[in-house]
């Protein structure tokens, strides 16, 4: 490096205190005379400690100069074997890169956090200034010497001893790519020194200058975290090192010196001074005409900072890009993801992703309050096109609303209930009683309090009716009937296999939805009846590439059958009902569309999940933190699946699906069938049409939750 020339400051000695007009007395006077003395050590201490500073810099750079005249005495292969380097077996501490998350459609999604923000670019995806303006100030004779610079290193012993302190560096560039790259943060000694020059004396015979100067552009620290030109320029002024300016790259190539102490966001003044330095050097170079370098001089540092990691889109994707970050670390490993320099495109669909946004912001104000979440699945595929989430004075979460939050998904989990149902041969038609409340006199579903009793939600009688109109009408007592006959432990296979992952219980009540689950598991397995029973892994990358090119992750599995066709129909046709005659009146989008309502006890969460052909979504409302009781929301006392949710699913798949083609749900309607309900008040037998019997079925006492829709 070639330093600029430090200029030392004067410390002027105060003058003495004069003593107050009418004041003789000898005690101020002798507490003056303390005050010079106290002075007096104070200068020399900072006088010592300044010395010390350039004692140790002056003794750094002739450790430096030592090891290098000792490398330049003995050429060929006699330092390596002397010294003992071998850069075949030196392995290199700053390796791949910052890994980078776009958007489908290429948009950037910022990056994976890391202690250092790093994107290798070729040169040639740079501004041609800020190479020349780096050699200019690191290394003016870096064209013209080899691993080590003779001539470099007399004219600076010749300076630093004749100033008595260090004004001119003696590594070349070669030798700084070879501390960054190979020796990190190794403490200065002879020995360091020695292999440092020794390493830089077998990389310059393997690699050209301008692979040299390219490495050493990629991986010199510029301060603020920024490792790299590419990451450099992004941090500072938001844009690549394709395009930075004359002035701008001669800010960056002045920072690798002393990133602190001219860090441009810190100490601007400090950094135009080295800026202009770097503009003299280069136009003593004869890379700057003067009309030029005057120009470049007058300019404003002209900053424009970024976080690269949170940029704007990522910002308002902050729920997604977490998830993403996530599951790129749970497929590749932390460390791999943080940093091994992977470009990751993920699916999500920046539209889809706004609307998501808007249409819970429209319902979900600032003040206070609920939260919510809207997860959405392309069914054809499982790709995550949106994920969104607002959680208004809860500050920052700990964990992912629309991923990792674990709440109870009310009736809207009688949805694999009625598939248990159908799967077993109950069909739609079937005729059941549900009156305002049931004691189901079964032992296996006895709690603390005895025999499990059902309520309807505000007790009201819902009379007889259909399987279809009992989903419709989200008839607890009826569902709850369904479940002991069909087998709990069957329902949570069921939803298992539909795309739950959260371990369900496998108890009476979880057909009115106890366990918790997360928005993300229930649309994924609401976008298995939208795929017509088959059931696709929800994804949130579409592709991850190392920095060579090649693919990281396997193509994606197919889909997976999990419902037959007939069944996949019948639920769908039960749920159109909900939204055209039900509980989920509120969400019809104008086309078909199937969906079904969830309610937990006291309302203290609220669902909404729904499907077209092309997209599902499911949208969660609730305290983020705790069962809190929704008391009031929007106008709405109290807050029930088939209000704000059903609403801000209506108002983010019409805006969504503005523009593209309706496309018929395939659904099958109910083939007549006898009553069924007077055998299930009494405990069932042995079931034929399972793999395991209703009868098996453990007891296991568990607060049922009796009041849901």
């Amino acid at each position: 490096m070639q330093p600029p020339r430090c200029v030392e400051r004067r410390l002027l000695r105060p003058a003495a205190a004069a003593p107050a007009h009418g004041s003789t007395g000898p005690s101020r006077s002798a507490a003056a005379a303390r005050g010079v003395m106290r002075g007096s050590r104070l200068r020399r201490v900072r006088r010592g400690r300044r010395r010390a500073l350039r004692t140790a810099a002056l003794s750094a750079v002739l450790l430096s100069v030592a090891a290098a005249a000792l490398v330049l005495a003995l050429q060929g292969d006699a330092p390596a074997a002397l010294i003992g380097c071998d850069l075949a077996r030196t392995h290199p501490v700053v390796t791949g890169g910052t890994t980078l998350l776009s958007a489908s459609d290429g948009s950037s999604l910022g990056s994976v956090p890391s202690a250092a923000y790093r994107v290798p670019v070729a040169m040639r995806s740079m501004s041609p200034w800020l190479p020349e303006a780096t050699v200019a100030i690191e290394d003016r004779r870096f064209w013209h010497h080899g691993a080590l610079d003779a001539l470099g290193i007399a004219r600076s012993v010749l300076a630093d001893l004749t100033s008595g302190h260090v004004v001119q560096g003696a590594s070349t560039i070669t030798q700084q790519l070879v501390r960054n790259r190979y020796l990190g943060g190794e403490p200065m000694t002879l020995s360091r020194k020695l292999t440092e020059s020794c390493l830089a004396v077998q990389l310059f015979r393997r690699w050209p200058r301008s692979k040299i100067l390219e490495s050493y552009l990629n991986t010199v620290f510029y301060g603020d975290h920024a490792r790299g030109a590419q990451a450099a320029a992004l941090t500072y002024f938001s844009r690549p090192a394709a395009h930075l300016s004359l002035p701008e790259s001669a800010l960056l190539a002045g920072l690798p010196q002393a990133p602190s102490r001219d860090d441009p966001l810190l100490h601007p003044a400090a950094a135009l001074a080295r800026r202009n330095q770097v503009l003299a050097a280069m136009h003593r170079a004869g890379e700057l005409s003067l009309a030029r370098y005057r120009t470049a001089r007058r300019a404003p540092l002209g900053l424009h900072p970024a976080r690269p990691a949170t940029t704007p889109a990522a910002t308002a994707s902050a729920t997604f890009v977490d998830a993403a970050r996530t599951e790129l670390s749970r497929r590749v490993g932390a460390g791999r993801a943080r940093d091994g320099g992977l470009r990751v495109q993920t699916t999500l669909q920046p539209r889809t992703q706004r609307l998501a946004q808007q249409a819970i912001s429209h319902w979900i104000g600032t003040t206070p309050g609920p939260a919510a979440a809207l997860v959405a699945v392309d069914p054809r595929t499982g790709a995550v096109p949106a994920m969104a989430s607002r959680a208004p004075g809860a500050g920052t979460l700990a964990f992912n609303l629309a991923t990792q939050s674990r709440r109870q998904a009310g009736s809207a989990f009688k949805v694999f209930t009625l598939a248990t149902a159908l799967h077993q041969g109950i069909p739609l038609s079937s005729v059941w009683s549900g009156p305002p409340s049931l004691t189901i006199p079964d032992p296996r579903c006895e709690n603390a309090d005895g025999p499990w009793v059902v309520h309807n939600f505000a007790d009201e009688s819902s009379g007889t009716m259909d399987l279809t109109d009992a989903i419709a009408h989200s008839v607890n007592t009826i569902f709850a009937q369904v479940a002991v006959r069909v087998g709990p432990q069957n329902i949570t296979a069921t939803a298992q296999r539909m795309g739950i992952t959260t371990p369900l219980t496998p108890v009476c009540s979880i057909t009115l939805g106890p366990e918790g689950v997360s928005p993300l598991e229930m649309t994924d397995a609401f976008a298995t009846l939208a795929s017509g029973g088959v059931h696709h892994a929800p994804e949130l990358l579409r592709s991850v590439t190392a920095p060579g090119g090649a693919s990281v992750l396997p193509a994606p599995a197919p889909g997976n059958r999990v419902l037959t066709p007939t069944v996949s129909a019948q639920v769908t046709y039960a749920l159109i009902r909900v939204i055209k005659a039900g509980t989920g009146t509120a969400a019809d989008p104008g086309r078909p569309a199937a969906g079904k309502t969830g309610t937990a006890e006291n309302s203290a969460d609220a669902w909404f999940c729904g499907y077209v052909p092309q997209l599902a979504a499911c949208v969660w409302v609730g305290s983020p933190s705790s069962e809190t009781p929704m008391t009031s929301l929007d106008g709405f006392s109290p807050v029930v699946g088939g209000s704000v949710p059903a609403r801000i699913w209506h108002d983010f798949m019409t805006a969504t699906l503005a523009g593209r083609p309706v496309e018929p749900l395939r659904a099958d309607g109910p083939a007549p069938a006898p009553s069924l309900a007077p055998a299930l008040v009494t405990p069932p037998g042995p079931s034929t049409t399972t793999p395991t019997s209703a009868a098996a079925l453990p007891s296991i006492p568990h607060p049922h939750r009796s009041g849901t829709t």
